[in-house]
């Protein structure tokens, strides 16, 4: 990780600051052994998970004063983990997962950085049927919905992941998927609504909720 450059920035919320460690931009690459290519993400895509994204700070906001008590958290593609940051700090159930082979050590970094508690983390693809994570009550991700292919692969692995009552919450900045993703998990049995970011008028997508 020594060939990218790296920046520093405190995310500041109601009741606490929360310390990120990402990289500097979308320019950002080092994959010295191949373990990225290995796993499809090419040179354009690595970046991706290690930068700030605005949908990160909605949902990150949305989980500022969400009721997380008794809950088992899942937060899927964390990429940096500032919503799990948050949560951690909360002291929230949180697990995080993330295909990038470089997001554990940012999310590592990240957490001492916070002073807080390990977060447990898995390596997972969506297509993984035998990841172990187990089910949860709550499931959330930012901005998830890039490729049309992940409509399927995404609803199957949330499903695979819930509790008999279950809420989920993503925030999808408007990139075309998430009318078919929610008409996929209506079909399979959750509620649907959606709503626009209180606070946040340039924000051009969505807050999308989902219960079963």
């Amino acid at each position: 990780m020594n060939a990218v450059r790296i920046c520093y920035q405190t995310v500041e919320f109601e009741e606490v600051d929360i310390h990120i460690r990402s990289l500097r931009d979308k320019q950002q690459f080092s994959d010295p052994f191949g373990e990225a290519e290995a796993l499809g993400i090419s040179s354009a895509q690595w970046s991706l998970f290690g930068v700030l994204w605005e949908s990160s700070k909605v949902l990150a906001k949305e989980m500022e004063h969400f009721n997380i008590d008794n809950k088992r958290i899942l937060e899927v593609g964390c990429g940096i983990g500032l919503t799990s940051l948050l949560l951690n700090s909360r002291q929230a159930d949180i697990t995080a997962t993330d295909y990038h082979p470089e997001a554990s050590t940012f999310l590592t970094e990240n957490t001492r950085l916070n002073s807080d508690e390990t977060i447990p983390f898995l390596r997972t693809a969506w297509q993984d049927e035998h990841d172990g994570l187990g089910t949860f009550d709550l499931i959330i991700g930012a901005d998830l919905l890039y490729e049309a292919e992940h409509i399927t692969l995404l609803s199957e692995f949330i499903d695979r992941h819930t509790n008999p009552h279950c809420e989920i919450i993503l925030v999808d900045p408007g990139r075309g998927n998430h009318a078919q993703f929610s008409k996929a998990m209506v079909e399979k049995g959750y509620t649907h609504h959606q709503h626009k970011p209180e606070g946040n008028e340039d924000f051009k997508g969505m807050i999308l909720k989902y219960k079963r």
